[in-house]
């Protein structure tokens, strides 16, 4: 489709090449984001570049903190179990965890998981920076337990099988979280009656 307006048309092709975005959506985002006022507008443009200027990776966990906050709130916090440790594939998994209110541990956020056909491969996940904050914990090995928590997916087990490898001859206790998860679904998705139900109910590796 032609649009009368060149400027419209690029603003609805940026849309779209957001996740779950269609074409329609991306018109129907195009569409109130003209209407508004320029004020409106204004604010949504700065805080997308806001954000994008001072959000960075938290140097412990690899979840997403402010760069004056670093490490995060959570990495920091006295409240916290530092014994546990969720492993997960991205920051909207730690905010479908946290939503629950039952798991007060840590996380390290891996950014994805292994996937050979599209050219992901452990070195290009935060699976190094896992390794190297559980060889310089202060914990010892006997108090740590790791929870992974990756989607019951084909490449989340090939995830959770290589972390198992390479974990297991530190002698940390390893678990996994429950089949509360369906198969093929996607963590974040999930409610948070069943995500609790799969931590409480999680099975050593």
């Amino acid at each position: 489709m032609k649009y009368p307006s060149q400027a419209v048309e690029t603003l609805i092709e940026e849309f779209s090449k957001l996740p779950g975005i269609g074409k329609k959506t991306a018109q129907r985002l195009a569409l109130f984001i003209l209407k508004s006022d320029k004020i409106k507008a204004s604010k949504l443009a700065s805080a997308i570049t806001h954000a994008k200027e001072t959000v960075v990776y938290c140097t412990s966990c690899q979840n997403l903190t402010d760069q004056y906050q670093n490490p995060c709130y959570i990495c920091i916090s006295s409240r916290r179990n530092r014994n546990l440790i969720c492993i997960v594939e991205s920051p909207s998994d730690v905010f479908a965890i946290e939503r629950t209110g039952h798991f007060n541990g840590l996380y390290h956020v891996l950014h994805g998981h292994i996937s050979p056909l599209d050219g992901i491969g452990p070195d290009d996940l935060k699976i190094k920076e896992l390794f190297i904050r559980l060889q310089t914990s202060e914990l010892l090995p006997d108090t740590l337990e790791l929870i992974v928590a990756l989607s019951p997916t084909v490449e989340g087990e090939t995830t959770t099988l290589y972390l198992t490898k390479i974990i297991k001859p530190l002698g940390i206790k390893m678990s996994r979280i429950a089949r509360g998860i369906p198969i093929g679904a996607e963590l974040e998705y999930a409610d948070e009656a069943t995500i609790t139900r799969a931590l409480e109910g999680r099975i050593m590796l």
